[in-house]
């Protein structure tokens, strides 16, 4: 990264604005990657003319914004963090990989939904925010945290790497509209409404298991936006935030997107035409986000990617969790591992379910992006990797591997332009019509 790229890209941004689980290592190679090492499948008379000089180019002009990534505390990371410990999106590696920006998540998993609960989520929030601001105050990260579209412009301009603050789960908030207000001030961003479960704002996709009743929350519980959710949409379309459907049911979102004023994001969700799970969009939500003027940020999760058309593949998912004792019918493959009581039995069902997906390939996404593309329009699609959370592909495990998604994208014939929208055009788009509603109010 560099003044020179970064003023070029700033120039070309507002150009194009103005027009519409095992992990790699820290080292690794990611400048010599071909298409064959990076999972891809296309035969050399199905490429276009393009040479690793035009990849790099390209990628160079883009903003590279990774629209949701997870928070690793350094003291204590989780499993899905580097096997050395890293943070997928460390700054070295944002480096490595010319990734300019990252929306950091402030992600919360479920919690029972009472005062204790509420007061675990917010702790757990504050310490994930305290994280992203450790960050951005290490001068040798050279980063800063972008409040508004112009600061993230201005750090890449700047030749600085930009933090953006998202959410994720409003059990962190309670019941409590006035949270909003506090987690925006705080310099929250991106809102999204639900993780697994539903809370008092809206329904989840993945209604959650309760052990002790053996079975999961009803489908719905507000049939999509509970008044309190209504309110919040409201809210953050006076503030200023972007609010992201990820993770929510089909009926939230499209109340969501019927109700705010302001373009949305998902933020990490794929095609559920592709890959029938309930985390995935619909057809008639992305239709809707069209409409809406959002974006949504497709991931590199093979959970979320397999070729769910695949009987034979699907009837193998179906006899490993019969074999593992919970249930056939599933909302994504990996759900319902942690109700596997025995640790072996846990890690045997999780291996075994890891095998019959693969590695995942850029192929995969590739294809989530075309159908997205061909159905809405390449200014509706980016990229939100959700790393540091299971995520990540053969060839893209991490922030330093960024290029092989513009170097696949090439092979498919996408444009320096194009790919300039999907890494970062597309979600700068939605953040200043997102600022401009909220300074008309």
């Amino acid at each position: 990264m560099n003044n020179s790229k970064s003023l070029l890209c700033l120039l070309f941004m507002i150009a194009l604005v103005g027009c519409g689980e095992d992990s790699a290592h820290l080292d690794a190679p990611t400048e010599t990657m071909t298409l064959e090492t990076a999972g891809m499948e296309l035969e050399e008379s199905d490429l276009p003319d393009v040479t690793e000089a035009d990849i790099a180019t390209a990628h160079s002009m883009a903003l590279v914004l990774d629209g949701h990534a997870d928070i690793e505390f350094p003291d204590s990371p989780s499993r899905y963090a580097l096997a050395d410990g890293t943070s997928r999106v460390d700054p070295k590696l944002m480096v490595a990989g010319e990734m300019d920006a990252v929306v950091m998540s402030v992600a919360v998993s479920p919690r029972p939904r009472n005062a204790h609960g509420y007061a675990d989520a917010r702790a757990v929030a504050d310490r994930k925010l305290e994280a992203v601001l450790a960050l951005t105050s290490d001068p040798s990260n050279n980063a800063v945290l972008a409040r508004t579209s112009q600061e993230l412009l201005s750090a890449h301009e700047n030749g600085q790497l930009a933090f953006i603050l998202g959410l994720q789960n409003a059990i962190i908030f309670g019941g409590d509209l006035a949270a909003v207000d506090e987690f925006y001030a705080a310099g929250v961003r991106v809102f999204g409404f639900t993780h697994m479960g539903h809370n008092a704002f809206a329904d989840s996709s993945r209604p959650l298991y309760i052990a002790e009743m053996g079975a999961h929350e009803p489908t719905a519980e507000h049939g999509g936006l509970s008044a309190l959710g209504e309110a919040a949409v409201e809210r953050l379309n006076e503030l200023g935030g972007i609010i992201d459907i990820s993770q929510v049911s089909t009926e939230a979102a499209l109340a969501i997107m019927a109700k705010s004023r302001a373009p949305i994001i998902a933020s990490h969700s794929n095609v559920q035409a592709l890959t029938n799970v309930t985390r995935n969009l619909s057809d008639e939500e992305l239709d809707k986000l069209k409409d809406n003027g959002g974006v949504i940020h497709v991931s590199p999760f093979k959970g979320y990617l397999f070729d769910s058309s695949d009987d034979e593949l699907t009837e193998s998912i179906r006899a490993v969790r019969r074999e593992a004792g919970i249930e056939e019918d599933y909302l994504y493959p990996f759900e319902l591992y942690w109700e596997i009581n025995d640790p072996e039995q846990q890690r045997a069902f999780l291996e075994a379910m890891s095998a019959l997906l693969g590695e995942g390939r850029i192929e995969d996404l590739l294809n989530h992006i075309d159908y997205v593309v061909e159905r809405i329009g390449v200014e509706h699609v980016a990229i939100g990797t959700d790393f540091n959370h299971g995520s990540g592909i053969e060839g893209f495990q991490h922030a330093g591997e960024a290029m092989n998604i513009t170097r696949g994208l090439m092979a498919r014939g996408y444009s320096a332009e194009d790919i300039a929208a999907i890494w970062g055009g597309n979600f700068v788009r939605v953040w200043e019509a997102v600022e401009e509603i909220a300074r008309d109010e």
